[in-house]
């Protein structure tokens, strides 16, 4: 058995399997996953900027590195 559709044709994204809606039926079903779909999408994703968490936002900053040429006096002041 052939398919007559040409190889780059889109497959169906959808398949009724039972009934046969009508074409107003079809198309508000097919609204309905669309919405549901991008509405899970967005939920989905990552936000563009991140929320710091508290312990970014308490943590200190890292020291400057030791000046090891100074010796040990160096470090006193």
């Amino acid at each position: 058995m052939s398919d007559s559709r040409p190889a780059d044709a889109a497959q169906p994204v959808a398949r009724v399997v039972r009934g046969t809606p009508t074409p107003e039926e079809l198309a508000a079903a097919i609204v309905v996953a669309s919405e549901a779909y991008a509405r899970e999408t967005a939920d989905a994703t990552a936000p563009d900027t991140a929320v710091r968490s508290r312990w970014e936002l308490s943590a200190r900053g890292l020291r400057a590195p030791l000046n090891r040429d100074a010796g040990w006096r160096g470090s006193a002041g």
